[in-house]
């Protein structure tokens, strides 16, 4: 019978932020400057006859909290809001603060708890050496997976040192 021979050496870095990413807009400007911005020097590549850009989102998601609250301020309900992109996200959580039906059977008055949000997204990564990695950002860190040259570490780090949002 034939051993399993290993073929390569795929790692996971992790970084802890030292505070949260303050709200959804600056989420979304880190993100979007990676998709848009390629800081990595990602390249286009092709997989069969599907192009693929040289980084994209792979998946995200964007979660609000509405609580309400009574007279004393004791929160008696609340509302979760999951939504999968950053105008649903906006667009849900008005919607749910405007709903004065739910306030009257919740008993109390609506507030968008934004230190409850959480937000995530996960980009799809080419390397100019042919790797393909994932990034994936939430609001209190950052993941970098299934890259196996520590360049590709040490260009993410480099660029996450540099965006004031990742400090």
């Amino acid at each position: 019978m034939a051993n399993f021979v290993q073929s390569g050496v795929v790692k996971t870095a992790v970084r802890e932020l030292a505070a949260p990413i303050a709200d959804v807009a600056a989420f979304a400007e880190v993100v979007d400057d990676v998709v848009t911005n390629n800081p990595f020097g990602c390249t286009a590549y092709q997989v069969g006859t599907e192009s693929h850009a040289a980084v994209e989102k792979a998946r995200e998601s964007y979660t609000g909290r509405i609580v309400y609250e009574n007279g004393e301020a004791e929160t008696v309900g609340q509302v979760s809001v999951r939504c999968p992109t950053v105008a649903a996200y906006t667009a849900n959580i008005a919607t749910v603060l405007a709903n004065a039906a739910v306030a009257t059977a919740m008993g109390g008055t609506a507030a968008h708890a934004t230190d409850n949000d959480s937000f995530t997204a996960a980009l799809k990564c080419h390397a100019a050496n042919g790797e393909i990695f994932t990034l994936s950002l939430s609001r209190t860190r950052l993941t970098l997976s299934s890259y196996e040259d520590d360049a590709i570490r040490s260009t993410v780090e480099n660029w996450a040192d540099a965006v004031p949002a990742l400090a």
